[in-house]
């Protein structure tokens, strides 16, 4: 049986197992879970490599004494032998409903075990007839193991509480106890009914204190050997000391867990000793950096609040313990190896950086000075640690490096090239910017003053590296601005650009090297060319549009019976030029569309739903002075077919048909006005100011012509000029 057997005319649902029988092997292997697939009769047809591993063997693939599972026995999670006819995939076989989350116990050929979880899909034709079932499965002993652990932990956990030589009792929020062990009751001398379910504070012989330990509790504060008195059965003081903090269930206050260590007794000797130790004690507690007297082997005999402070520990919880423990295990067998050579007498003092673990789990950088105390005949007696917490002074040298690197990401991202140079101007750094702007990659430490091939002066002038903007910020210790250079790859390509040169110096005002930014002024000096052929061109068209105007004003005057026509006339053919400048200025002056120009004059007749006018010809862009003066062309025919011609009546059609043709290597517009449905045209009498414009303007300002039929059916006008010319 083939994996193609498993599809069917009909095409199967898509959840992700029955999609993985039809993946090729390679795809199978890929998959970071174990997956075999089994024909309807259990035979295994298919498996990945990580079912092959789990297993430990290769089941052969086909064979019917190789069914339902490719382990080499099964069993129940209580150990109970499992056959491989009652597997999951067998119960899926035969139901052809799915199983998830089974978990059984497979042995391997080497008699290990593993604990796994199966989702088993069955494999359906179109009918919903078995075909077989695909089993993806996954390895989850080690999961297993943890929920052993964790059940064994609780367990550990409340015999530790119950049977604990600490006191430990649990207290509610408005202050009544919840529940106490044995070693807190027989501290007291209370039993559990006497105990559990009263207010604390009516067993504290401190009012004050059991206030503040309960206001700073529930405000969320971990209380760390807090001393406090209570009061036993008998009437007597106990002195204890308090390790609380606060449980919290959801952000609400739950309840606090207490460890009352009694210390009646080293508190008594604690007095007694008070006085004989009151001096050592000021300058233990009010020195600033941490003290500690270490025993030969190690272990804290006394601490100051400071080292307490820096390790996180109360000082009650680092004597006797070893400062090996609490030491980072990077830099156990160093710091213990060196104490040793100074127990034996080797070494008389030492000094080393290390790293302490603190008690919340943190890590804390430290200087630390060993030094020995010795006895009358020269024998250690015990050791002297100072210790002086540098985490601050670490980290800092980390957030320099840290804003050093940032600050070359932030070089390598931005698109300007950038270099700096030491004092002397060897190149230091250059960003991937500087390597594209100078085509070149320069050798740092050997490179001086700048980062490209060659210098010149904006007039073409070489240009030495030694004088160049850098040079002189670097010499004379001032900023460079304003000045511009032309850098030369080693390719020959020329690149014009702007240096920004600017000194570094140091905390005393020493310069210690400098930065420079090359800014490709390429695009600039480009536009200000563009911008000046704009401006001479600009000014070629100006005087160009005063001389038609000059001329239009002239044959108007000539040809205007009074005032009125004049300025009517006149009026209409400067709107038509200023329309055309407006199509240009759309265009930025680069050229405008000869659609445009006639639909700009055909406008009030164009669209709506009379079909006035009729356009044929393809989009073709025409030089800005070729416009202009067709614009005034089309102007003058659209005003006498409005006036006389086809448009002066609700019938008229006028067609505007237009074509390049090649007449051998030169391209000739040809453009036919054809009127019609108009009244009938009779041939002028005397030729007008609007065919002497349209000739004159064909002929002198396009280089072409212009032929007028009268046809009395309507006026045909056909106007042709090179383009090749334009």
């Amino acid at each position: 049986m083939t994996v193609a057997a498993f599809s069917s005319s009909n095409p199967l649902p898509q959840p992700s197992l029955q999609e993985l029988a039809t993946v090729s092997q390679a795809v199978l292997d890929a998959i970071p879970a174990a997956i075999y697939i089994c024909s309807a009769d259990g035979i295994i047809r298919r498996y990945s490599k990580r079912a092959a591993e789990l297993w430990g063997r290769q089941p052969r693939l086909g064979e019917t004494d190789e069914r339902y599972c490719g382990s080499f026995r099964l069993y129940h999670l209580d150990g109970r032998p499992l056959a491989h006819a009652d597997t999951p995939m067998a119960q899926v076989l035969r139901s052809g409903k799915p199983a998830h989350g089974l978990e059984v116990l497979i042995e391997r050929p080497d008699q290990s075990r593993r604990t796994v979880l199966a989702h088993i899909e069955p494999l359906l034709d179109s009918q919903g007839g078995i075909l077989g079932a695909i089993n993806c499965f996954q390895d989850i002993s080690d999961r297993k193991d943890i929920e052993i652990e964790l059940r064994q932990s609780r367990q550990d956990l409340e015999d530790f509480f119950e049977n604990s030589a600490v006191g430990l009792h649990l207290v509610a929020a408005d202050g009544t106890i919840l529940r106490a062990n044995r070693a807190e009751l027989d501290l007291l001398g209370y039993s559990a009914d006497e105990y559990i379910g009263r207010p604390i504070a009516d067993f504290h012989a401190d009012a004050q204190v059991i206030g503040d330990i309960l206001r700073r509790l529930s405000r969320g504060e971990t209380l760390d050997r807090y001393p406090a008195q209570l009061k036993a059965k008998d009437g007597s003081i106990r002195h204890v000391l308090i390790t609380s903090n606060v449980h919290f269930r959801n952000g609400e206050f739950h309840n606090t867990r207490c460890f009352t260590v009694d210390v009646t007794d080293q508190h008594r000797a604690d007095e007694a000793l008070r006085e004989s130790q009151q001096r050592l004690a000021v300058t233990y507690e009010k020195a600033p950096i941490g003290i500690a007297e270490m025993d030969a082997a190690g272990r804290f005999v006394r601490v100051n609040p400071a080292l307490s402070g820096i390790v996180g520990y109360a000082s009650e919880e680092l004597v006797g313990r070893s400062f090996v423990e609490l030491t980072h295990p990077e830099d156990r067998d160093d710091d213990a190896e060196h104490y040793a050579r100074q127990v034996r007498g080797e070494l008389a003092h030492y000094s080393m950086q290390k790293r302490f673990l603190r008690k919340d789990g943190g890590i804390v950088f430290v200087n630390v000075l060993s030094a020995s105390v010795l006895d009358a005949q020269g024998r250690f007696r015990y050791g002297v640690r100072v210790v002086q917490d540098v985490t601050e002074q670490r980290q800092a040298e980390e957030r320099l490096r840290e804003s050093e690197r940032q600050v070359r990401e932030l070089l390598e991202a931005l698109p300007a090239a950038i270099y700096t140079t030491d004092a002397e101007g060897r190149i230091t750094y250059y960003n991937q910017a500087a390597v594209d702007f100078s085509g070149r990659r320069p050798i740092l430490g050997s490179d001086e003053w700048c980062v490209t091939w060659r210098l010149f002066t904006p007039d073409g002038t070489p240009l030495p590296h030694d004088q160049c903007p850098m040079a002189v910020a670097l010499k004379e210790g001032r900023v460079v601005r304003g000045e511009e250079a032309i850098a030369e790859r080693p390719d020959g390509s020329r690149v014009p650009f702007i240096p920004f040169p600017t000194p570094l110096r140091n905390a005393s005002g020493k310069v210690v090297g400098a930065i420079n930014m090359l800014v490709d002024i390429t695009e600039r000096k480009r536009a200000e060319e563009h911008q000046r052929v704009l401006i001479d061109e600009l000014n070629h068209r100006v005087k160009n549009t005063l001389a038609t105007v000059q001329s239009i004003a002239s044959q108007t005057i000539r040809t205007s019976a009074d005032i009125e026509s004049f300025s009517e006339n006149f009026e209409a053919r400067l709107l038509s030029l200023s329309k055309a400048h407006e199509l240009l200025t759309r265009q930025a002056w680069t050229g405008v569309n000869l659609r445009d120009i006639i639909c700009q004059e055909l406008e009030p007749y164009h669209g709506g739903s009379a079909m006035r006018v009729r356009l044929e010809g393809a989009d073709l862009m025409l030089a800005p002075r070729v416009g202009l003066a067709l614009s005034l062309v089309l102007h003058e025919l659209t005003t006498n077919a409005a006036k006389y011609g086809a448009l002066s009546n609700e019938q008229g059609l006028v067609t505007v048909w237009w074509e390049a043709p090649e007449y051998g290597t030169v391209d000739v517009l040809r453009i036919e006005w054809i009127e019609s449905g108009g009244p009938a045209v009779t041939p002028p009498v005397k030729r007008s100011f609007g065919t002497r414009l349209i000739e004159r303007s064909m002929t002198k300002d396009l280089q072409g012509m212009a032929r007028l039929d009268f046809d009395p059916a309507g006026l045909r006008c056909i106007l042709e000029f090179p383009l090749k010319q334009l």
